[in-house]
């Protein structure tokens, strides 16, 4: 679970727009343009409960470490939102 924690990490820096921030356990913060927009998404295409929107971090989405899969689909929302 760790090496698919650090492989998603690594994916969602690579994409532009979107700023990895320090996190731990199976939660990714991302600071996002609008993070209420792309959490809205994410429940949408795939699944609730995968993103939420903190509300102690301006401008920033929560993102669950899921399975290998599960995580390349959030990336591809993630690129098609962001872009």
């Amino acid at each position: 679970m760790e090496q698919d924690r650090e492989r998603f990490y690594s994916r969602l820096a690579q994409i532009p727009g979107v700023e990895t921030m320090p996190s731990i356990g199976d939660w990714i913060l991302l600071r996002v343009q609008r993070p209420n927009d792309l959490a809205r998404r994410v429940s949408r295409k795939i699944a609730p409960g995968l993103m939420s929107v903190p509300r102690h971090v301006k401008g920033a989405v929560r993102v669950q470490v899921s399975d290998a899969k599960t995580n390349e689909e959030i990336i591809g929302v993630i690129r098609e939102s962001v872009a």
